[in-house]
């Protein structure tokens, strides 16, 4: 059985583009043996994550990103059991939501400000279906 986590954090320091590399650098070797799959968004000092994989895969991982000291607010936006995976391309593809157009933000939140503890775990899934739809997802942090 596979499931999906959506989860939204903030970063526990400031948001450097080093602390972002290694995040999907690790993600990037730790999750195939796990197979898990998934994708990192962020802005400021906001993370969106999803991760997709097996229950208790997914579940070990998402608690060691509760206990990991990058992260604060960790919040489950969703999690459900699901047929298939959105994001199987990508062992961790990433999105720089900064540069992004505001509108896209604007379409699935009250502002065009990413703040996915005030939006719906549902609207966030969306947006990050819109990012991936968009071919906006990287592979490389820049």
């Amino acid at each position: 059985m596979i499931v999906r986590c959506v989860y939204a954090s903030r970063a526990a320091t400031s948001l450097t583009s080093a602390m972002v590399e290694d995040i999907v650098d690790k993600s990037r070797s730790h999750n195939p043996a796990s197979g898990i799959t998934g994708i990192l968004c962020y802005s400021g000092d906001v993370f969106i994550q999803v991760l997709e994989g097996g229950r208790d895969e997914v579940c070990e991982l998402y608690n060691a990103i509760v206990r990991d000291s990058r992260h604060s607010n960790v919040r489950i936006l969703a999690f459900e059991e699901i047929r298939e995976r959105k994001f199987c391309n990508w062992t961790m593809g990433h999105v720089d939501l900064s540069k992004v157009n505001p509108g896209l933000l604007l379409k699935y939140h009250e502002r065009a400000v990413l703040n996915p503890f005030t939006s719906s775990g549902s609207a966030t899934l969306a947006l990050l279906d819109e990012l991936v739809a968009t071919a906006a997802v990287s592979t490389r942090v820049s």
